[in-house]
């Protein structure tokens, strides 16, 4: 067979996997009209399942009865997305019925239900002691090595994994609970192709996928589906599955699979995918429970990680501090460099620290040669004043080849570029044996009549991989970035007290001179703020003076826009750093502003849940005048020009920020192609970000996620 290798796999991430055509055929689907609700398609054995033997052109309640029939009306009705309808007796077999809108389609869905439904008690007993279990987990290992136990009490599967995905899409088992004489995958990795970018986006819109067997005939919709586009089967729980992934699940032995989806801050952390040896269904009541269990799951993750990620910093916080004052008795760490080396590299548990500055060189530890530190600091130092932070530097700097047993890990800061001063922090390498479930080089091949199909075998695969270090956390840059200011304060204190030394009277100038600029930069802010107003306002009396009322409303959009620069400028003005913003802070008086100007009726009417997160100054302006244009169209179009809750958020997710404004009016109101639509669209470019818009159920909920700083690429 051909490795994958030679073969395009594109084809795979292509698969049109929402618009399959068929079902699976343990359940039915029923398509009708939304007013009538006349039947025009099915799948499924309608007459064995449903004793029903003439279905297409028959209405819901004939089919399924009236009583059912109208509260599938009130569900989709409901302004909700859809959702349970109820159980159906046919025969001597009960079923589930669940249904949603998809446009002027009424997609009606019935599978096989549990005899007697479990008693609601029993399974809330059940998701509150597992809860309970997750609370008391003592850290993120403790939590997934519980939850796989939990998951499988719940769903009676045989082997349950917590799988989560790492940052080139492969994935990981973390956790595992297994019956008897089934097969172990724990700490095994999964090839990112295993589950293709489509998807990994389905996970993230159902949280529960179920193929209780995967040896099934998919049942095709009839009559023939002959419109425009085929039908959009993304939110069915009957979709049927690739034919790719089905055998993908028999080349492991697997007879019925599960998978409940972990979704933390909006994104796919991970799943947990269940296993069966034989066919198994996994009926609404044990979907819905898992479901609620698995965003629990989510919640406490988040609440551990953010723990860990504060234990580190306290830990980190607490070996600046002894630094910082061990030195200080000595002239402080900027005077102490050569000799504060050993220090400076215990302080990030680095292999080795290189300190440059004016001309001279400071190593202590594992290192690269002198001559290759002074290549790579002119290469640190020719990018952004951000830290270089990477545990891969071989792809990033063609130039680290020659060292990476020494160096494969970097975090480069610049303190200051004009002597210059640098500290560089290096990681050995550390080659890493990551076992895999199989050879991630060979996840497909061609079968028989050039089919792309998946990898036959899942036999532990060793790759040994090179050229990585331990990796930098988010807690540690935070502390190279203290520590340059640290030393930027050190610095800029020691040159002020040999000024003083030698020149008092200098001294004394140079104060004034602050102090002058300090009241020009205060002039300079209030002139542009009289200059803003007097326009606003000549463009309020122009407004007032027309009698086109397209004219009058293009002058008032226009003084709105020169009010919210105005916002973004005061509030800028206001922020106690210079090169960096704490972007929470930042974007709650911004929004204070904006709500006291909008009028008395919307006030309280706009809230801020802003984590404090600090983001480049330039950086903080696109954001504001992006958020600004949010708020005001929110403002103008959700609920018809009336006030109404507006919701803004902010949270920090990896190094990616993401922007949420979200109202509860009368739904889609995406900006234009307006002069404020260009502006947001130019500013969200400049950001290097992605601006979506999505139903808020009811109301818009527009998504702003971009990087908190330019990220690094390779060269």
């Amino acid at each position: 067979m051909t490795d994958l290798t030679a073969v395009d796999v594109g084809a795979c991430d292509a698969e049109p996997i929402h618009i399959p055509g068929s079902i699976q055929p343990h359940g039915v689907m029923l398509i009708a009209d939304r007013t009538t609700q006349e039947i025009h398609h099915a799948a499924g054995d309608v007459a064995r399942l449903l004793h029903r033997d003439a279905w297409l052109g028959r209405t819901l309640g004939e089919v399924l009865g009236d009583p059912l029939a109208e509260r599938v009306a009130q569900t989709t009705n409901s302004g909700v997305a859809g959702g349970y309808v109820g159980r159906l007796a046919a025969g001597r077999e009960a079923f589930d019925v669940s249904a949603h809108l998809d446009g002027e389609r009424l997609i009606v869905e019935v599978e096989p239900a549990l005899g007697a439904p479990l008693p609601a008690v029993l399974l809330l007993a059940q998701l509150e002691a597992a809860g309970a279990a997750f609370e008391r987990a003592a850290n993120v290992k403790a939590l997934l090595d519980r939850a796989a136990i939990e998951f499988r009490r719940l769903t009676g599967f045989d082997r349950v994994m917590i799988y989560r995905f790492l940052d080139d899409d492969a994935g990981a088992v973390l956790a595992e609970d297994l019956a008897d004489g089934m097969p172990s995958f724990m700490n095994h990795h999964f090839p990112g192709s295993d589950i293709p970018a489509q998807a990994r986006s389905l996970y993230v819109r159902n949280l529960v996928r179920v193929i209780p067997d995967v040896t099934y005939t998919p049942a095709p919709l009839l009559p023939a589906w002959i419109a425009s586009k085929p039908l959009d089967m993304s939110d069915c729980v009957l979709r049927s599955v690739s034919p790719v992934h089905m055998q993908y699940m028999r080349n492991m032995g697997v007879g019925a699979s599960a998978s409940m989806s972990v979704v933390k801050d909006g994104l796919l952390w991970g799943l947990i995918a269940c296993h069966h040896r034989t066919p198994k269904l996994m009926p609404y009541d044990i979907r819905t429970a898992a479901r609620a269990l698995a965003g629990g799951l989510a919640r406490q993750i988040r609440a551990k990680e953010d723990a860990e990620a504060y234990r580190e910093r306290l830990r980190l916080r607490g070996l600046e501090d002894e630094l910082t004052s061990r030195f200080a008795r000595a002239g402080g760490v900027d005077a102490n460099v050569a000799a504060g080396a050993r220090e400076l590299r215990r302080m990030l548990d680095a292999d080795g620290v290189a300190a440059i500055r004016g001309g001279q060189l400071h190593q202590d530890g594992v290192c690269p040669s002198a001559g290759e530190i002074w290549k790579l600091a002119e290469w640190v130092q020719s990018r952004s004043a951000d830290p270089v932070a990477t545990d891969r530097l071989s792809e990033h700097y063609a130039g680290a080849e020659a060292f990476t047993a020494e160096a494969s890990g970097l975090l480069g800061l610049v303190v200051a570029a004009d002597e210059p001063f640098l500290i560089l922090w290096f990681r050995a390498e550390e080659p890493q044996v990551v076992n895999w479930a199989g050879n991630p080089h060979k996840a497909m091949t061609l079968g028989p009549g050039e089919t792309l199909t998946p990898r036959a075998s899942f036999e532990a695969w060793r790759e040994q991989v090179h050229g990585r270090s331990r990796r930098w956390t988010l807690g540690e840059i935070d502390a190279a970035v203290r520590l340059r200011d640290t030393l930027l304060e050190a610095r800029a204190h020691r040159r002020q007290v040999e000024m003083n030394a030698r020149l008092t009277d200098a001294v004394a100038e140079k104060d004034g001179l602050l102090q002058q600029k300090e009241i020009l930069l205060k002039e300079v802010n209030h002139r542009i703020q009289n200059s803003l107003q007097l326009v606003s306002s000549f463009l309020g009396l122009q407004s007032r003076a027309m009698g086109d009322p397209k004219l009058h409303e293009a002058f008032e959009e226009a003084r709105r826009r020169l009010q919210a620069v105005a916002l973004v400028h005061r509030r800028l003005y206001r922020a106690d750093q210079i090169e960096v913003v704490d972007m929470g802070r930042y974007l709650e008086d911004l929004i204070g502003d904006m709500n006291s100007s909008m009028g008395a009726e919307w006030a309280g009417k706009i809230s801020v849940d802003a984590a404090p997160v600090l983001v480049p100054t330039d950086r903080a302006v696109s954001l504001g005048l992006v958020i600004t244009e949010l708020v005001i169209n929110a403002n103008k179009y959700a609920y018809d020009g009336a006030a109404g809750p507006i919701e803004v958020s902010l949270d920090e997710h990896n190094d990616r920020l993401r922007v949420v404004v979200a109202d509860h009016g009368r739904g889609k109101h995406a900006p234009g192609e307006g002069f404020g639509s260009r502006m947001m669209s130019a500013m969200v470019r400049q950001l290097g970000g992605d601006l979506a818009f999505a139903d808020n159920h009811p109301g818009l909920r527009a998504s702003l996620t971009c990087p908190s700083s330019t990220p690094m690429r390779p060269e």
